[in-house]
């Protein structure tokens, strides 16, 4: 059987998008799947849009969302060079034999001594392939009029550099977005004209936003180049696992998949026919998910770029540990930390009409007082279990445990009904916040009953 070589082939016209990294991720899981080579080539033959350190950023995300290939640009290989714009002389060879051939044209510009070179299409052929996503496909060269595959500038049109490059790279399957059936047609053409083996095509469907419509780079509410990802703190691994059940099911139940099983269990007759939905909420839960796998070492580590871009005080190592490890469950993003911390310090503490009801029922004014007074006694406020003591002691000195202990004194300390560890919040409040709030929850209190 021939080697699986796959290429992923981004224009460097800007960052690295969302449906460009998921047919790059795509690619790589067909090749790695079948033990084959997964190759970047650079198609940067339309110059007035490429930008400045796009090749970089492209190669940088591929990086970053964990893919490794075998042939690039930046390490080379034996079937370079991997920029177009390296590779004219190439097609201007190809270019002259399909004319010497009479296989195609020149047409001259008027006036000038400048001609582009059209390709002469075949009269009554019918074109067939079968794709992996959708099947056989059909097209009558009767639609397509005489293309240029040269410019008179001397760069190749797209349609052209690309079967050249395709063939001389030994690319066996062609992973793409569906934008690209229609050029199908015009690439078996220029295959034919060579009487080269045509690689083996797959179109893969658009991706939708929340209401069905193709996601386009003007949906503001949809963050959609990886470096955003990156720059808010997404976990690679959760992207890499996320983009591959865009339009790709696993066959079971369980959608959190580490790399290594994503590429095992690929299985290219999977891809769907029917659009992917990019589902932002379910994005999320992935990375809340990878979030938890992390220790709270590795999350601390993460999460301190982000406080200390904000100007937030870290305290100790062991307050940063406490303070990941209150927020760690919670966190969609790591740099949600930000917004957790803000909310969690805030200096304005308004306890809702539920809040109250419940330190009414549970006749709480006695045992805030007393928690107060102990929380003032207590020296070492850094002690978990020591905050901790004073809780039970409170409840020992008022006769109260359970619900009636518990809520009135998360209420006071936290303004929140339910949360994390209450001793690990009371610690990281610290010793003068927390008594101004159960100052504020007990003359709250007074003033309802």
């Amino acid at each position: 059987m021939k080697k699986v070589r796959t290429r992923y082939a981004p224009s460097p016209t800007g960052h690295l998008h969302i449906g460009n990294a998921r047919s790059a991720l795509f690619t790589y899981l067909y090749a790695k799947h079948f033990d084959g080579d997964f190759i970047i080539r650079i198609e940067d033959t339309d110059t007035l849009r490429n930008v400045e350190g796009g090749e970089e950023s492209q190669l940088t995300y591929l990086k970053w969302l964990g893919l490794e290939w075998q042939e690039a640009p930046d390490i080379g290989g034996n079937f370079g060079p991997y920029r177009q714009l390296e590779r004219l002389d190439i097609y201007q060879k190809y270019a002259n034999e399909l004319l010497e051939r009479g296989l195609a044209y020149k047409e001259y510009r008027e006036d000038s001594d400048k001609f582009a070179i059209r390709f002469k299409v075949p009269e009554n052929v019918t074109y067939s392939f079968n794709d992996i996503v959708r099947g056989t496909l059909k097209f009558e060269s009767k639609e397509i009029e005489d293309w240029i595959i040269m410019k008179d500038n001397g760069i190749p049109t797209y349609n052209f550099a690309v079967v050249i490059d395709d063939h001389l790279m030994e690319i066996s399957h062609v992973l793409r977005g569906e934008e690209h059936i229609t050029n199908t047609p015009k690439q078996i053409m220029v295959y034919n004209a060579f009487n080269w083996d045509v690689p083996t095509f797959g179109h893969m469907t658009i991706i939708v936003n929340e209401e069905r419509k193709k996601l386009s780079k003007r949906d503001t509410d949809v963050i959609q180049f990886i470096s955003e990802y990156e720059q808010i703190g997404y976990l690679p691994e959760a992207m890499f696992n996320f983009i591959a059940l865009l339009g790709w099911s696993p066959g079971g139940e369980e959608e959190i998949l580490s790399k290594d099983e994503i590429i095992k269990l690929f299985d290219p007759t999977r891809l769907s026919k029917s659009p992917a939905m990019f589902d932002k909420n379910k994005l999320a839960y992935i990375n809340s998910r990878y979030i938890k796998m992390l220790t709270n070492e590795e999350l601390a580590l993460k999460t301190k770029p982000f406080l200390l871009n904000a100007n937030i005080e870290i305290k100790s190592d062991e307050w940063l540990l406490n303070l990941v490890g209150l927020f760690k469950d919670r966190m969609h993003f790591i740099g949600e930390i930000v917004q957790l911390y803000k909310n969690f310090f805030r200096e304005d503490f308004v306890l809702t009409d539920e809040s109250i009801n419940i330190l009414k029922e549970y006749n709480s004014l006695e045992l805030l007082e007393t928690f107060k007074q102990n929380i003032y006694n207590l020296e070492d406020f850094t002690d978990e279990t020591k905050i901790s003591e004073v809780i039970k002691e409170t409840g020992k000195a008022v006769n109260t445990k359970g619900k009636a202990l518990f809520m009135p004194t998360r209420i006071a300390a936290t303004g929140e009904i339910s949360g994390p560890s209450l001793p690990n919040t009371i610690v990281l409040l610290g010793k003068e916040k927390v008594l101004k709030r159960i100052d504020e929850t007990i003359n709250n209190l007074r003033g309802a009953l």
